[in-house]
């Protein structure tokens, strides 16, 4: 088996050494030897680099993401957790999608004074309502 050194891992994954020496550090990655300084990892460490990568861009914590993994190093993908993380993704895109439509119109409202535009009032009570 290829081993990979820390350059190569950091090229083909995009995560900076300075990543990699931390996820090592906490257990998420195993480097298996050195080749003079440089670690040296196993092939199958980029793709756990990737779903590091895809937790992360999920919302999920590092400690969260360690959790996924049992003390073997098998992948252990918690469903339930992961689908409460994804409603709260679609959540947040419709709060998200609200506000772009409100300042869309916001941008475009052919009102003199936004103050004075029906539509704005009706967003800034829904606003207001929303957040007590």
């Amino acid at each position: 088996m290829k081993l990979l050194d820390i350059g190569e891992i950091t090229a083909r994954s995009g995560v900076k050494p300075s990543a990699l020496r931390y996820y090592e550090e906490i257990g998420l990655i195993q480097s298996i030897s050195r080749h003079g300084l440089r670690r040296q990892y196993e092939p199958q460490t980029l793709t756990r680099l990737a779903l590091i990568t895809l937790a992360k861009s999920g919302g999920f914590s590092l400690s969260e993401i360690a959790g996924m993994f049992s003390e073997e190093g098998k992948l252990q993908i918690p469903r339930e957790q992961i689908r409460k993380r994804a409603e709260q993704i679609d959540q947040q895109i419709k709060e998200l999608t609200g506000l772009r439509d409100i300042l869309y119109h916001v941008a475009d409202c052919p009102a003199p004074s936004h103050m004075e535009c029906p539509s704005f009032q009706r967003m800034l009570k829904a606003t207001a309502k929303k957040n007590r």
